[in-house]
């Protein structure tokens, strides 16, 4: 089974792709300028942030190679010692790097 495109040319695909992405964004721009962020939404987003990230690095911690598993533990330590978020992935990139190295 083939599925095939109508359109001659891919710059509409890429045009419709973009304007998508502008509206959704510009979206959520507008939408959250209107709702007032209480202490119960304030949560909520704070919550799904977290929710995201660690159903992006579960899989990664449990399927994931010496390399990503060092590299995760070396984020986690550095994250809990310094309270930032930006020396933890430097760190966790530079142990995936070396651990791949050798």
């Amino acid at each position: 089974m083939t599925v095939e495109i109508m359109i001659s040319s891919p710059w509409f695909i890429i045009a419709a792709m973009t304007v998508t992405t502008l509206a959704t964004r510009w979206g959520g721009v507008f939408l959250m300028s209107v709702v007032p962020i209480s202490n119960r939404v304030h949560r909520f987003i704070q919550a799904m942030s977290a929710s995201v990230l660690v159903a992006i690095l579960a899989p990664l911690a449990l399927t994931g190679d010496w390399g990503a598993r060092l590299a995760l533990l070396a984020t986690a330590i550095v994250v809990l010692i310094v309270k930032k978020p930006l020396p933890g992935i430097a760190a966790g990139i530079a142990v995936a790097a070396l651990v791949r190295w050798f």
